[in-house]
């Protein structure tokens, strides 16, 4: 079997996995989170951080074995504008996951915890965020397909 189509689409079902958790977050995080929706919160941000870490480990092996060779890419301002945008969505992923394991520490401690509205509206900012960088993921990786950025 063809390698590169095996890894294209391991990193296409795996980014689909992360657009999904994502999604999943975007939805979950809203004023009124409390009790065990706070522990789901947090396991799928474990998820997201876990599956953007596969997308990483498929892509290296991606650009490293497929048919594009690492030459390609090395070179291709397009493929280096994509890996920025997914180095901020991930700097922009931490605050959140700080805030969310903070909260299931608190809600642990005390079962009547209230996350502050203030800190859902923060850190539901930082989702925003990242939802608009996502944007240009997809515009970089279809750019790249097409030769720019040579």
């Amino acid at each position: 079997m063809d390698i590169d189509l095996i890894l294209a689409s391991a990193h296409h079902l795996a980014v689909f996995a992360l657009v999904g958790l994502f999604a999943a977050e975007f939805a979950m995080l809203r004023p009124g989170l409390a009790g065990p929706r706070i522990k789901q919160l947090t396991q799928i941000d474990a998820a997201y951080g876990a599956v953007a870490g596969l997308v990483i480990v498929v892509g290296i092996v991606r650009v490293i074995f497929g048919a594009a060779g690492w030459q390609y890419y090395v070179g291709n301002h397009m493929f280096w504008g994509k890996m920025g945008a997914f180095l901020i969505m991930g700097l922009l992923t931490v605050p959140p996951t700080l805030a969310f394991r903070r909260w299931l520490k608190a809600a642990a401690a005390d079962g009547s915890y209230e996350i502050p509205a203030a800190e859902i509206a923060t850190n539901r900012r930082f989702i925003h965020l990242q939802a608009a960088i996502l944007l240009f993921i997809p515009i970089f990786a279809a750019a790249m397909a097409r030769g720019y950025g040579s």
